[in-house]
Formats: structure tokens, C-alpha cells, sequence
């Protein structure tokens, strides 16, 4: 034991959920190890949130150029170097893992390189032949995407996120499986970069659980930009034949593409990170069960992030990560309201919710009222020519207390905040409307649907 490096903390995994806890422990001058096998930032800054919307961005840029002649701009028809986007992608991560590094590093935390394996009693053991425990241990090792039978992935023709942000060339065809977030986001991207896009959901619709009146306006996007959509219907497997593999769907039809990518969601990587001395409840799904202070069946281990069954969103992951933090301190950590945490999808229009629909208000035991401020007589949607899109705003009848924001439109995940904020500060719409809306702006969309509420208003009926 001697030998070991005493923590207050050990973290397992250094994604969001792991190394927030990390930094939000070290700044209240806890001692902090962590343990990671790959580079610190975790899934989402390497192969998931961040490449995937600088992709994004890239496709927004080429969006641009494209209908500059409407703004009097003339330009010669752009083409999209795919290699040079992966490297100016791979460059803006590197900064964010250089600057993440050093940040960690300032603060004092000791960074473990290797897999790491809890064995029980506070103790880890690193695969570089490093010991250390920790008086607690936070297990944050996140998670991989998801497979289905019959499409082993390959990189050739069947890839998920992470072969899909490594790309340096976009194959010509190419089919989604799965209409969820990650599904939907590729599928944008791809098609404004030139891909011809299929998206195959078995489920009756595209992004279950988002608002309907939210995804009409993403689908009515998607089929003007050629983005094929076939929903209720599963696959079966899949043939390669040279250059393109023949996709088989569940009702009997097939499809010809050069790439599938498999977009089914994302499973905890939680099989060998517990050795045999570790009492930690695993659940069938994969899922490390923890109570609501997301400790483990083991006293002093907690988990948290995508390796517990809640929402798999990086904020999450933080907001979790200081919650475990505050009752290792002995400080008062209410858990995340997963209710009210804000959610962003980042399709062309871009998504964003926090709060209830007016169905789940209904659920709920409310009596909910909803308005509707669409973009169209929005001046600053007008100028920059993106129209598409409304802000909808669901609150109690009676007290007019905000239950819901959701947004679909031009930068509608920046807009969220004042909304994420009114849910989660339960106003009403009369405490809100007393806050003057910059002019013109984007985000007066939001501040006019509230005011409405009042039973006065000034563009929205």
C-alpha cells in the first residue's frame, strides 16, 4: 500500500462527467487523480460533440457561399475539399485537448495514461502498471456507439460517429440508420456537403421524444435539401458488391449506396472496468446503477455520465460531476432535474428544448397554455434570410409559470438560455415580460411569446 499514490478522488475516465469532477474537485483544493486511456476530453471533444458540429459549421459556411447572389454577392461555385475540413476539425481539437491538459495540469490533477480497472477499496489499477486509491472514486468511463446484427462495422462500408468524423472524402451515397439526434445531425451535414442522403428509422418518426410541431419543420427542411426519409421500417442486412453494398430493409425493399452509417444510439462502456474485489451493480442494460446521489452499491463509489442510464449529453455529465463533488464534501447536492436540462440538436435548422411539451405538461397535471412566435415576422430572421422556424413556449394557464421552451430556426441552441433559465427559475411570463428584448434580434422571438402570455402583446397574437 505504500507504494500506492493517495487521492481524496480518483476519476475513472476523462470525458465531461470525469474530468468536470476533476476540475470542480481540484478548484475546492481536493487532490485529484484521473485515469484515462485515451486523451482527456472523452468521446465528446475526440469523436463526438465537437468534430461532429465543426463539420457542421463547415457545412453552414458552404450554405453560405452558396446563396451569397442573394445578398448581391457573386461568387464562383464553391467545392468542398472534404481532407482540408478534417484537418482544420482535427486542429480545433487538438487546441481544446492541448488547453483542456493544461488546464488540468494548473489545477494540480494528476493525469494516469492507460485502462484503468477499479479492483475495489478505493483502489485502481492503471495498465501502465500504476496503483493508486482514492478515499472516493468517481467512475466516469462513458460510452461507444451502438451496433446492430448484420452490420459489423468496418470502416469501409459500414461506419458509426466515430469512422464518420475521421473521413476525408464524403461517399457519394449514403444511408442513416437511425432518425434519433447523432442520425439526424449526419444526415444534415452530409447533405449540405453533397452526400445523397437516405435516413432509415424503424420507429413511426424522426427524433422521438422532440416535439412534433418541432420536427415537421427540420423534415419539411430535410426533403427540400433531397434528404430521403423512410420511417417505420427496420433493416435486415446488407450485401457489398465492389465500390457500394445493397442495404436490405424489413419490408422487403433494398437500397444501393456506397456507405451506411450506423446511428443507433450509444451503449456504457462499462464491461472489465470492475475487477473481482469491486461490489458495484451492473445492470443487464450495461448501466451502473447508483442511487440519487449517484453512488454505486459500493460505499464512496460513485458513477456518472453516459455510464449511467440518464440523459447522454455532455452538460449533463458536468452538471453530474459537481453534484458527486458537493456530497463528497459534505455540501447540500440536489440531483440534475433531467426535466428541465436543455437539450440541442444541431441539424439545419437547428433544435432546442428545455421543459415540457404541452402533452407531458398535460401528464404532469397541468393545465398548459402555448404560443407561438414563428420567425417569419422576426426582422433579424428576415435579414439574414433563414425564416424557417418558430419559438413555442408552453406554460400553466392559470399562473402563467414557463413549463417549456422549444425552439426550431437559425441558431436556435444559442437561443435556448433565457428560455432553460425561465423553466428552471419556474417564472412566470409576467416576471419575464418586465426584461426589455434587444432589437433587432433573434432572441426577441423569445422574449415576444412570453409576453404574449400576459394577455397582452405587442407582434404575437
Amino acid at each position: 500500500m505504500s507504494e500506492e499514490q493517495a487521492f481524496d478522488i480518483v476519476v475513472l475516465g476523462a470525458g465531461p462527467a470525469g474530468y468536470g469532477a476533476a476540475l470542480y474537485g481540484a478548484s475546492a483544493g481536493l487532490k485529484i487523480g484521473i485515469v484515462e486511456r485515451d486523451r482527456v476530453g472523452g468521446t465528446c471533444l475526440q469523436r463526438g460533440c465537437v468534430p461532429a458540429k465543426e463539420y457542421l459549421e463547415t457545412a453552414a459556411v458552404y450554405r453560405g457561399i452558396r446563396g451569397a447572389a442573394e445578398f448581391g454577392i457573386t461568387s464562383s461555385d464553391p467545392v468542398v475539399d472534404f481532407a482540408v475540413s478534417q484537418q482544420r476539425k482535427q486542429s480545433v481539437v487538438d487546441k481544446l485537448t492541448g488547453g483542456l491538459a493544461g488546464l488540468m495540469k494548473s489545477r494540480g490533477i494528476v493525469t494516469y495514461q492507460g485502462n484503468g480497472t477499479y479492483l475495489g477499496a478505493g483502489r485502481i489499477s492503471v495498465s501502465t502498471g500504476e496503483s493508486i486509491v482514492g478515499d472516493k472514486v468517481i467512475v466516469a468511463a462513458g460510452s461507444r456507439p451502438r451496433s446492430i446484427p448484420g452490420f459489423d462495422i468496418d470502416g469501409k462500408y459500414v461506419l458509426t460517429s466515430d469512422e464518420v468524423l475521421s473521413l476525408t472524402e464524403l461517399p457519394k451515397t449514403v444511408a442513416i440508420v437511425g432518425g434519433g439526434v447523432i442520425g439526424c445531425e449526419f444526415a444534415s451535414l452530409m447533405a449540405d456537403l453533397g452526400s445523397s442522403v437516405t435516413i432509415i428509422e424503424a420507429l413511426p418518426r424522426l427524433l422521438p421524444g422532440v416535439d412534433q410541431d418541432l420536427v415537421d419543420v427540420m423534415v419539411r427542411s430535410f426533403k427540400k435539401r433531397g434528404i430521403a426519409i423512410k420511417t417505420g421500417v427496420g433493416v435486415t442486412g446488407h450485401t457489398p458488391d465492389g465500390a457500394v453494398t445493397t442495404l436490405t430493409l424489413a419490408d422487403g425493399s433494398s437500397l444501393t449506396v456506397n456507405q451506411i452509417v450506423v446511428a443507433i444510439g450509444r451503449q456504457p462502456n462499462s464491461e472489465g472496468i470492475f475487477g473481482d474485489g469491486a461490489s458495484v451493480t451492473v445492470s443487464d442494460r450495461g448501466f451502473v446503477e447508483v442511487d440519487q446521489h449517484y453512488q454505486t452499491s459500493e460505499p464512496g463509489v460513485y458513477a456518472i455520465g453516459d455510464l449511467i442510464d440518464t440523459a447522454q449529453l455532455a452538460h449533463v455529465g458536468f452538471a453530474e460531476g459537481v453534484a458527486v463533488v458537493k456530497t463528497i464534501l459534505g455540501e447540500a447536492s440536489p440531483p440534475v432535474d433531467y426535466s428541465r436540462v436543455p437539450w440541442c440538436i444541431y441539424t439545419h435548422p437547428e433544435i432546442a428544448f428545455a421543459g415540457f411539451t404541452e402533452q407531458q405538461a398535460r401528464e404532469h397535471g397541468f393545465d398548459p397554455i402555448v404560443k407561438k412566435d414563428p420567425l417569419g415576422g422576426n426582422s433579424r430572421a428576415r435579414i439574414i434570410g433563414e425564416v424557417d422556424g418558430f419559438v413555442k413556449v408552453v406554460a400553466d394557464r392559470v399562473t402563467h409559470q414557463v413549463l417549456g421552451v422549444h425552439i426550431v430556426g437559425p441558431w436556435a441552441t444559442e437561443l435556448l438560455s433565457p428560455g432553460y433559465l425561465a423553466v428552471n427559475w419556474e417564472a412566470s411570463a409576467e416576471e419575464l415580460a418586465q426584461f426589455i428584448q434587444p432589437h433587432p434580434t433573434l432572441s426577441e422571438a423569445f422574449g415576444e411569446t412570453v409576453f404574449s402570455l400576459t394577455g397582452r402583446s405587442l407582434h404575437v397574437g
